[in-house]
């Protein structure tokens, strides 16, 4: 399957100072065993720690967390990467408070080729959009207010489910960030437990066994 092909012709996106990547894939050698695909930025990343705990017993988790907007020439060379790690049963995808400097109408299409490249490389995968969090800059949350009212909308017009990470923020005081897009550990299990309440919805398991390594970056992955 070629990736390029859902690339939007031509992009303005400039690559902030530091571009970041990181996927983790736990319980990998197990393909047998429900497996939920998490794609986002850092809010991804620190959520995802809850969600596994929350799973323990019922999904494995992978992950994969960017700095990179879909409109990035490299962002679907990263995101095919990503999908062949699968099987997949449920598919979590956001991507918003990096592009919220990119040009907009470039961003909405980019992001609608990645979800046709996530629809067409893993046919029948049930695909979830989450919006983006707020920050506890108001201008900041203007623009990601504006950016998840396109993602319903898109989501409306594809028949896709939304799980919705703006508004339970939201309502939350600004104590609850500890800079302007980051959040408190309780804020970043919360969320967690949005994803793992979707999960179960549509999962059943159980039983499940989550193998510890030594090798990993963070050591003993337990």
């Amino acid at each position: 399957m070629d990736f390029s092909k859902y690339r939007i012709p031509r992009s303005t996106r400039q690559r902030e100072n530091i571009e970041w990547s990181v996927s983790y894939c736990y319980n990998a050698p197990d393909k047998s065993s429900s497996r939920v695909l998490l794609i986002g930025d850092s809010i991804v990343k620190a959520s995802q720690q809850w969600v596994r705990e929350q799973l323990r017993t019922d999904a494995n988790i992978s992950f994969w967390a960017t700095s990179k907007c879909v409109s990035d020439a490299d962002y679907l060379r990263e995101l095919d990467f990503i999908t062949d790690g699968g099987p997949f049963s449920l598919i979590f995808f956001n991507n918003g408070i990096h592009a919220r400097t990119s040009d907009p109408s470039e961003w909405r299409s980019a992001y609608a080729g990645a979800v046709r490249f996530l629809q067409d490389k893993l046919p029948g995968v049930p695909l979830i959009l989450m919006l983006s969090t707020p920050s506890r800059s108001e201008k900041i949350t203007d623009t990601i207010f504006t950016m998840n009212k396109w993602v319903i909308d898109f989501a409306r017009q594809n028949g896709l489910p939304v799980l919705d990470w703006f508004s339970p923020v939201a309502v939350l005081d600004k104590t609850a960030w500890v800079d302007d897009f980051h959040f408190r550990p309780d804020v970043f299990e919360m969320l967690g437990l949005l994803i793992s309440g979707e999960v179960r919805k549509r999962i059943s398991s159980g039983g499940l066994e989550q193998k510890s390594t030594l090798t990993g970056p963070d050591g003993i992955l337990k």
